[in-house]
């Protein structure tokens, strides 16, 4: 059976979100479009996530996304920027959950290492290199947009296997799998 689906990728965040979809026959990828969601000038921070929540939401109502795929928030110095980013992050969560959308999550460094080879490439890298393997004209002005798409690609490449599906890795459930001896 030949694939056929629809990804949503998103990075997240509160100045700007990037997001990209990316459609997936066979072996073709195929661009359906990526931008950025524009927050800058959005006064308070409860407003900015109602935007982020109803642009998502938009997006899955206009492109029928079989997946989404948004972009882990990185452990940084600055803890109230985490927590808004994280809520950031979670509203997008909820408008796939509302869609009844599956998602997946993906570090940085491993979103540009399925894009580049190289999970220390910077943006501008990422973007070229989705712009060969995706042929679009122009690298945009604001490059949270082809990060946006690498989140969708790269979640092709990983075969739909984020942090939140590992085999063996750090989840509870595989921890109890496999330490059988442990249970209680």
């Amino acid at each position: 059976m030949v694939e056929d689906k629809i990804i949503l990728g998103i990075d997240p965040g509160t100045t700007a979100m990037g997001y990209g979809i990316i459609h997936i026959q066979g072996k073709k990828l195929t661009l359906l479009t990526f931008g950025v969601i524009h927050l800058s000038k959005v006064p308070n921070h409860p407003d900015k996530l109602k935007i982020i929540f109803d642009r998502v939401d938009a997006m899955i109502q206009e492109y029928c996304p079989d997946e989404m795929a948004i972009e882990a928030p990185f452990f940084g110095k600055n803890v109230q920027s985490m927590l808004k980013l994280g809520r950031a992050q979670g509203v997008a969560i909820a408008a796939a959950l509302k869609n009844n959308i599956p998602f997946e999550e993906y570090s940085p460094r491993r979103i540009k290492q399925a894009i580049t080879g190289n999970g220390a490439s910077s943006k501008e890298q990422v973007a070229i290199m989705l712009q060969t393997m995706l042929k679009f004209e122009e690298i945009p002005k604001y490059l949270d947009a082809t990060d946006g798409l690498g989140v969708a690609v790269c979640h092709h490449f990983s075969k739909g296997i984020g942090e939140h599906n590992k085999t063996g890795g750090n989840s509870w459930s595989s921890f109890v799998k496999n330490n059988p001896a442990r249970k209680v």
